[in-house]
């Protein structure tokens, strides 16, 4: 039953790897440029639309500013990849901006970062699945009418592909995302070419529609305000940049320098096309409107709601290639494909970032190991469905989804900085030689430009955009951090409750009555040493044996270390695991056992913890779960829970008297009853 259940899950997945292959899916940098970059590359597929969104508000009058604003966004981007290449070099074990903030600035700045990256993961694939279906959409109008269907299936899609592997699904990804930045660099260069050596009149099809200026003739502060705006929507052009400081250990060796120069090579193709774009949009005069039912004016009448309007990139390709031309078709099919694929920069970093926060207990555990291909599974699983659920929310209006974008950005970007600047000042205090000090001066001399540039970024962004739908992304920052710092409180307070006492098993407060055989383990605590006395005592013939599964080297050799040194007289078998499992192997030994001596009983011993709320289910007991639904089908085979009540336990046990109290037999006649004046004594 179990293979026929397995099997669709193999078809769609392919076969579990073992994890001593994990060495192979390391990532090279020609692989890691698409898995890591793909949404710094494509955002400059609508990064220069928003700025002329923006601008139209005063009119296309207000284009000519549109340069200035390209300068000052490619400012900014050449300060944070020079700045997040010191955090690489400095940080080559992932994690980037909630590492570094952890480490310098203290868990609070840490999770402030984690949770508005959470945040910036979970729009990254909303807006680049939103945009694609709209890019899509001037070649194909059947997906813009049904953008909402056509988001939820290119997210299930991507979905499935990354849980095959980083490997595998940067290899897929690979081709869509080269030939989207080949043929946006050819159409720079055809483009300048035909405009300067041939003297062609290149123009977009949108070259001769007006624009109604809602503010027309704006001025003084109002300006500014309005070029502050399209300055801080331009900065979607930046999106992802942190990614490849989050996923530092998935390159080749050696990492950090592998990881450096694919981030600088991400930095200049972003820069290229986006100017490049840029430049064009004004030669074919691009024309776009925020509103453009009403206020893109075409023969002096409005377009009416039956207008669709073409990104730009769209609109330059045709002024280049012609429209319906192979070139046009070609660039039109790769960006829409490159944005769709732009989110496998979240469905890496959104993982990984998840299993560093959930090793440091903030979030659930099952978020930290890998899946059957050496993916983050759960974790996948888990950004799938919040960004579907905000495409479904948002009508995958990528103009509407686009607003609550940049804020997580540049929080951590601003954080991460602040950071590193700290990380230099500490190892100044500590190093004497010249040449390293002054490697660290010009280091900490770009991370404090960095920060404090990220920092005037992240006000005018919150300025600008915080009443156009900002709030909602800092209101999903607030509930993630709250949610972190919870989950972390009741770990830490399960932890406290369930600590071992040096005093070993013997100790009286995890001593029960009696039994024997094989005491399952994770680690040493309360639960652990009841389990292993209780069968202690039971046992009246046979062997008994703690048994324990090999899911991560480095905390099993801290349990056998603890195992020894605490000295318990109870043999302690540690059970391989190369593909991560927990249950499999547990059932294969038991079953062993079973084989070499079929008349025996086997009796399996389970730590459990017994919960008072509801949400605790989800933090615990679910191994214990699967276990125990595997072993019950087994001949032969007792399985013993051991409980271990947690505090919450008493509130549950408390609310479930009470119910029973009520729901008696004629309770409801009766009503409540009130004890004998005794009784309330004696309570007391």
């Amino acid at each position: 039953m179990s293979k026929l259940t397995d099997l669709p899950k193999r078809i769609l997945i392919g076969r579990a790897l073992r994890s001593d292959r994990l060495g192979e899916t390391l990532l090279p940098k020609r692989i890691a440029l698409p898995v890591f970059a793909s949404d710094p590359l494509s955002s400059v597929a609508y990064a220069p639309g928003e700025v002329l969104l923006v601008l139209s508000v005063a009119g296309a009058s207000a284009y000519h500013y549109s340069p200035w604003i390209t300068l000052a966004i490619v400012a900014l981007m050449v300060t944070v990849v020079a700045s997040y290449r010191q955090t690489v070099h400095a940080y080559p074990g992932g994690g980037g901006a909630y590492e570094v903030a952890t480490t310098n600035l203290g868990q609070k700045a840490g999770l402030s970062v984690a949770s508005a990256l959470l945040v910036d993961y979970v729009l990254t694939v909303a807006v680049s699945v939103a945009s694609g279906v709209e890019n899509l959409g001037s070649a194909l109008p059947f997906a813009v009418q049904h953008k909402v269907l056509f988001s939820l299936v290119v997210i299930g899609l991507l979905a499935l592909m990354n849980l095959r592997g980083v490997k595998e699904s940067g290899t897929l990804f690979a081709i869509p995302t080269y030939a989207f930045v080949g043929g946006v660099i050819v159409m720079v260069l055809w483009g300048g070419f035909r405009g300067i050596v041939m003297g062609d009149v290149m123009r977009a099809p949108t070259a001769d529609y007006q624009i109604k200026a809602e503010h027309a003739g704006l001025a003084g502060i109002a300006l500014i305000f309005l070029l502050l705006r399209a300055f801080s929507s331009g900065c979607a052009a930046l999106t992802g940049v942190e990614a490849i400081s989050n996923g530092v250990p998935a390159f080749r060796k050696p990492k950090s320098k592998n990881a450096a120069a694919t981030l600088s090579l991400m930095g200049v193709l972003a820069i290229v096309m986006f100017v490049g774009i840029m430049i064009l949009a004004m030669t074919t005069k691009v024309r776009m409107a925020e509103n453009p039912a009403t206020d893109l004016l075409i023969n002096g009448k409005p377009a009416g709601d039956g207008y669709t309007q073409n990104p730009v990139i769209a609109q330059v390709a045709e002024a280049v290639f012609g429209g319906g031309s192979f070139p046009f078709i070609f660039l039109a099919a790769a960006t829409a494909l490159v944005l769709f694929l732009a989110a496998n920069t979240a469905y890496n970093g959104f993982p990984v970032l998840g299993s560093i926060l959930a090793q440091d207990r903030y979030l659930p555990r099952q978020l930290h190991t890998r899946g059957d291909r050496l993916a983050f599974s759960n974790g996948i699983v888990l950004l799938a469905l919040l960004a579907g659920a905000l495409v479904y929310a948002f009508g995958a209006d990528s103009t509407k989804l686009i607003q609550l974008y940049i804020v997580g950005v540049f929080v951590s970007f601003t954080f991460s900085q602040g950071g590193m600047v700290k990380h230099w000042n500490r190892h100044l205090a500590a190093e004497t030689d010249p040449a390293a000090r002054r490697r660290m001066h010009r280091a900490r001399a770009i991370n404090a430009f960095g920060m404090v540039f990220s920092a005037l970024v992240l006000v005018v962004v919150l300025l600008t955009k915080f009443t156009h739908g900002a709030y909602v992304a800092v209101i999903g920052m607030v509930a993630w951090y709250a949610v972190m710092t919870s989950i972390r409180r009741h770990y830490d307070r399960v932890s406290e409750e369930i600590a071992a006492e040096e005093e070993g098993v013997g100790d009286e407060t995890v001593r029960p009555s009696r039994v024997h055989s094989i005491v399952l383990v994770s680690k040493i605590h309360k639960p652990t040493l009841r389990a292993l006395s209780y069968a202690k005592l039971m046992r009246s013939s046979g062997t008994l044996e703690a048994l324990s599964v090999n899911v991560d080297t480095a905390e099993t050799k801290l349990l056998q270390d603890e195992w020894e040194r605490r000295g318990i007289d109870v043999p302690l078998k540690i059970l391989d695991s190369p593909y991560r499992e927990v249950t499999r192997p547990v059932i294969d030994y038991v079953k062993g056992l079973r084989k070499e001596s079929p008349r025996d009983a086997v009796s399996v011993y389970i730590p459990e913890y017994v919960v008072g709320h509801w949400y605790e289910h989800l933090l615990h007991n679910q191994s214990a779960l699967r276990l125990k639904g595997r072993l019950l089908f087994t001949p032969g085979v007792m399985v013993t829970s051991v409980p271990w009540q947690l505090d919450s336990s008493e509130a549950a046990r408390k609310r479930a008297r009470k119910r029973a109290e009520w729901s008696a037999p004629g309770a409801v006649r009766r009503g409540p009853v009130t004890p004998p004046k005794k009784e309330k004594a004696a309570k007391k």
